[in-house]
Order: C-alpha cells, then sequence, then structure tokens
C-alpha cells in the first residue's frame, strides 16, 4: 500500500469513527432546542454548519488552484481548481437541503429569502456553472482559463455568506458568532465532534479523490490523443466523434 493511500484510509478510519460518535452524542446525550427553535429537527445544525464550513473550505480550494492555474498553468493546479469547485457545490448542496428542513420546524416555512440563504443560492449556482463548463465545454486552454476565472468569482462571495446575517439581519441565528448569542455547554462536545468530522476530516478526504480522478483523466486524455498522433489508434472521420465520447468517459472504444 502507497503511503497516501495509507494516510487516507487513517484519515478514511478517523472520520467514520468520528462521525458514529458525533450521532451518538447528538441523538443520545445532547437535550433538543425549544419549539420556536425547532426542537428536535434543530439537531441538523450540528450536521448543517459543519458542512457550511466544508462548503467554505472548498471553495478555498477552488479559489486558490483557479488563482495558480491563471498564474501558472498546470495539470495539477487545474485539477486542485475542479476538485474545489465540484466539492464546493456538491458540500453546498447539502447545506441546501438540510437547511429547509430545520427552517420548517423554526420559521414555518421551507424557504426564506434570507440574506445568508440568497447569497449561499448564488455561490453554490457559481460553482455549479463551473462544473458545468468543464464537463460540456471541452477541455482547452480557453475553456479552462474561464472556468479559473469563475472559481474566484464564487470564493469572494463566500465572505458575504457568513457575515451577511450581522450585516443585513434577516431569520438566521447568530449562534457562536461575534455579538451573537452563544452556546449552552450541553452542545459542545456534539458541535465540536461535528467540525472534527465533517468540516476537518470530510472535505480533504472528498477534495483529495476529486483531485486525483482529474489528474487521472487528463493523463488518460493524453495518452489517447498522443496514440491517435502517432497512429497508434487509427480513428476513421466517421468514428472521430464517438472516439472523442470514450475519451472523455475514460473508455477504449473496442478495434
Amino acid at each position: 500500500m502507497a503511503k497516501k493511500d495509507a494516510v487516507f484510509y487513517g484519515i478514511l478510519a478517523a472520520f467514520t469513527g468520528m462521525l458514529i460518535w458525533s450521532i451518538v452524542v447528538i441523538f443520545l446525550f445532547t437535550p433538543s432546542a425549544q419549539e420556536q427553535a425547532g426542537g428536535l429537527a434543530q439537531k441538523i445544525f450540528y450536521f448543517h454548519v459543519p458542512v457550511a464550513f466544508a462548503t467554505y473550505l472548498s471553495g478555498a480550494v477552488c479559489f486558490l488552484g483557479s488563482a495558480i492555474y491563471l498564474a501558472r498553468p498546470s495539470e495539477n493546479a487545474n485539477a486542485w481548481a475542479r476538485a474545489g469547485s465540484d466539492c464546493a457545490a456538491f458540500f453546498g448542496t447539502m447545506v441546501l437541503c438540510s437547511g429547509p428542513l430545520w427552517a420548517k420546524k423554526a420559521w414555518g416555512v421551507y424557504w426564506t429569502w434570507d440574506p445568508q440563504l440568497t447569497t449561499l443560492l448564488l455561490s453554490v449556482l457559481v460553482y455549479y456553472a463551473v462544473t458545468l463548463l468543464r464537463a460540456f465545454a471541452g477541455d482547452g486552454a480557453a475553456e479552462r482559463r474561464f472556468a479559473a476565472a469563475l472559481g474566484i468569482m464564487g470564493a469572494v462571495n463566500l465572505p458575504i455568506i457568513h457575515y451577511s446575517v450581522q450585516k443585513w439581519g434577516g431569520n438566521h441565528p447568530t449562534v457562536n458568532r461575534a455579538g451573537g448569542g452563544g452556546m449552552d455547554s450541553s452542545m459542545k462536545l456534539a458541535w465540536y465532534l461535528g467540525i472534527c468530522a465533517l468540516t476537518l476530516l470530510l472535505p480533504p478526504m472528498v477534495l483529495w479523490l476529486r483531485q486525483r480522478a482529474a489528474l487521472l483523466q487528463a493523463q488518460l486524455d493524453h495518452a489517447w490523443e498522443e496514440a491517435v498522433t502517432r497512429g497508434v489508434i487509427d480513428i476513421g472521420a466517421d468514428d472521430e466523434d464517438a472516439g472523442a465520447v470514450h475519451a472523455a468517459a475514460g473508455v477504449s472504444p473496442k478495434s
């Protein structure tokens, strides 16, 4: 087993143990909130907020990878930028799905155009735009630069998401924020376990897997193009589109 693989499996084992521990603590030892705060549904907080932080972390990775790629293009920087945008869209979707379940109990509606919700939705849409651009617009230098520029734009909005509730108000609670309410001691263990599992352990694993997949896909595409250029693989005029599809899917066409 390679050293990197050993590290990955170690993090995976730690994440699994931490997640199981956090679920036990959250549902068996942490009291439910008052009805006006959502009651039992408030326990979503211990998953919802750490995943939101994971969105910020993924967006930061996308920002750094995109900025490095624009300054000095490389496959590694492009792979990290792609991993960051894909994971930011993934974690952002988890936030947008878990939040309304809590909101329905606490606010009486699944969705309200709260400043924090609106800015988060805009950011997630930007990251989905980056993901779709990379998936369907090709993988040329111009497309990569445009995707990197969009990735930077998506990251610029992340601080606005976090501080919008303080600047513009809204329905979102201000627990554990400067000038906010604070957190009861009975909540702290579940809170820290959620942060460890879903912010510190899960995002690095998913980001690393996505970056590795992007690098392997790029290497496969380059190998395919090199084989076609050298005449190792003969693609007729009628088969060029099929060959491109096979290359994008990572499958070699049968001779």
